[in-house]
Order: C-alpha cells, then structure tokens, then sequence
C-alpha cells in the first residue's frame, strides 16, 4: 500500500525529495517495497493543493520550477485547493507529513505546531526542521509514540549525512562517552579560507558569494546553528534532555587570520567544534573554537564539509564526515527516514 504524503512547505528540500522519489521510483519499489503517492501539497508562499486521488509529480515540480501557484493546478473534480498548513495535516487522507517550512529556531514554530497537529492525528512527520527537535524533543517524542506514530528527522544534524542513524542504529551496544563535532559547514569553510591568508570579513564575503552563508551569517558565525545542532545531538544519542540555554556558545566573529596562524604553527588547527560528554554530573555541551592537534581527525576536514567524532568505548573512535547542507543532500535525509518509516510499518502490518 502506498504511503499517502502531504508536503507542508515546498521549497528546494521539499522539491529535493519529489524529485528523488521520481527518479528511484522502481528501485525504491523493487528494494525497498516502497510506493508514494503525494496527495497534498501546502506552501505559505505558494498556496496548496489536494486531491484525495493523489497528485501529479511532474506537474507540482513543473509549477515550482515555473515560480506559478499551486491553484493552478490542473486537476480533476476531487482536486481543491486553499486549505491551510494545519487543515492540509489534519483534514487530508495523507498518513505522512513532510514538515519542510522554515522554523524561527528561537521558537520552533511552526514546525512544533505542525507536529504535534499529526501526531495528535495518528500520522507520521518526517522533517529536515531544527527547531521541533532542539526544543520539544521529549514532548513530541512521546505525543509520536503515545498516538503510534513515527517521528523522522535525519536531516537536523547533518542533512543526508547519517549523524544520527549511525549511533543508533550501526553502533548499538556502544557508550558513547563523548561526541566531537564540526557541525556547521559555513564556518568552518571560512576558517580554512582565513588559514589560506583572508581576513574574517573576506572570508565571510566569499561565504555568502558561495552560497554557504546567509545575507545575515548570525546564526552560523555565533554558533547558534551548532549548538542547535549540538541539543539535538546530547537529546537523541545522549538520552539528556539539555536545552539550547544549557549549552555555552561562543562563534568564530573574535577569530582572527593572525591566531589561526599562531594555532598553525603550534601543530594545531583552529576549528569551531560543537563537543557533547558524558560526565559523572550528566551530560554537558559546549560550542566554541578550539585548538585541535593535527592528529586530531577533525583538525583535517576542509571547507565547508561536516564531520562527527563518537568517542566509543568498544568500536573505539569512529568518524562521520560528508556535506552538512544541500538541497539533494537534504532531500536524501528526509529518503531515509521515509524508508524506515516504511519498515516500521511492515513489521506492525506483518
């Protein structure tokens, strides 16, 4: 049976993931024993669209790529439009949500309210949005669990790069005393740009040229992103219940070319590193710069690339590198955890 799916945001991720759900429609088939089918799409921009009957993908991607509304659609009788963000949750027949909009992540919203509408509903949400998870982790973990339905969210930590899949599933019977990360790429491609003699203001410039950085870079040059990154990572792996407000957050804005130099001839890198313990008081976070021997896996990974460190006590250190961003990447993300979803519900219907 197909799993009837409703986008709530439709930008480039959400578009991202249509598109690969198109092309690997038979593979995922064959494979997998997965089958979709879109029934409704909702966009604050964009407007939406609903057919019970299901929705043409080639069409949807065609007004998209088109920059035209969803209202024209060209559907059938059963086709309506105009429904909200909330009313395409609750009030379509989709059992999946893919929750893409753009969350504030100082409140979450409205992702934790598109959440907690699904769940509430007995229907899945598979989502790429830091925000539900980084501040309403253990509620919506328990509304998802309590209404039997499945929570997907692969993407917050590193997009298609499994930071969280692997722990939990790959290294099963480890303890995890300690994870090091390089979670923001933005950052950490300007320092590896400022090591090659640019100044922080150069570096930021050629960010945002590359497309790496926003016109406002706050969240990611004060460290905001990771240490987002960095609750998520202590709640889901670390089983701690840490809030954004518990975690010590310092950027690379104080940074200059001249001590990335100094750290260089020390044997070091300099790097914005986002690092979550295991104490014998709890588990702590902190995001800040940090000088890493050149030893240190981490010290080595360039430009805008992302990497993770598990400090395990069987499999020793194993190291996660791959891109932190990107529109395929990040639709991938969101791949994964549909095709969990989809074993999940063969093992509960077998």
């Amino acid at each position: 049976m197909a799993v009837k799916i409703a986008f709530v945001g439709f930008g480039g991720v959400g578009q991202g993931l249509l598109q690969i759900l198109q092309e690997k429609k038979e593979k995922l088939q064959q494979e997998e024993g997965l089958e979709t089918e879109v029934v409704a799409v909702a966009d604050l921009m964009k407007g939406s669209v609903y057919d019970p009957n299901g929705l043409d993908a080639a069409q949807l991607l065609d007004l998209a790529a088109e920059k035209r509304p969803l209202d024209e659609y060209e559907g059938t009788a059963s086709t309506q439009t105009g429904l909200s963000s909330l009313q395409t949750i609750t009030e379509t027949n989709a059992d999946m949500i893919v929750e893409v909009t753009f969350t504030d992540v100082k409140t979450g919203q409205p992702a934790i309210d598109h959440c907690r509408a699904a769940f509430e509903k007995g229907k899945s949400v598979i989502t790429t949005n830091k925000g539900p998870v980084a501040i309403a982790y253990q509620e919506l973990s328990e509304l998802a669990a309590a209404n039997g339905a499945f929570w997907g969210f692969e993407g917050t930590v590193m997009s298609g790069t499994p930071a969280l899949r692997l722990p939990q599933e790959t290294l099963r019977g480890n303890d995890i005393q300690q994870i090091t990360g390089i979670l923001n790429g933005t950052t950490n491609y300007m320092l590896t740009e400022m090591e090659k003699g640019l100044s922080y203001e150069e570096a930021l410039e050629q960010a945002q040229a590359a497309g790496y950085a926003e016109a406002d870079p706050t969240s990611d040059v004060e460290g905001y992103d990771a240490r987002y990154k960095a609750v998520i990572l202590a709640n889901v792996i670390m089983g701690a219940p840490l809030q954004s407000a518990d975690v010590s957050c310092t950027g690379i804005s104080g940074i200059t070319k001249e001590m990335l130099t100094e750290a260089i001839e020390e044997g070091k890198r300099l790097r914005l590193t986002a690092k979550i313990t295991r104490t014998n008081q709890g588990v702590e976070a902190v995001v800040a710069p940090e000088k890493l021997d050149v030893t240190n896996p981490l010290a080595g990974v360039p430009g805008a690339t992302n990497a993770v460190l598990y400090d395990c006590d069987l499999a020793g250190p194993i190291l996660l590198t791959g891109p932190g961003a990107g529109l395929k990447e990040t639709g991938f993300s969101l791949l994964i955890d549909l095709i969990h979803y989809e074993k999940q519900r063969s093992r509960v219907n077998n």
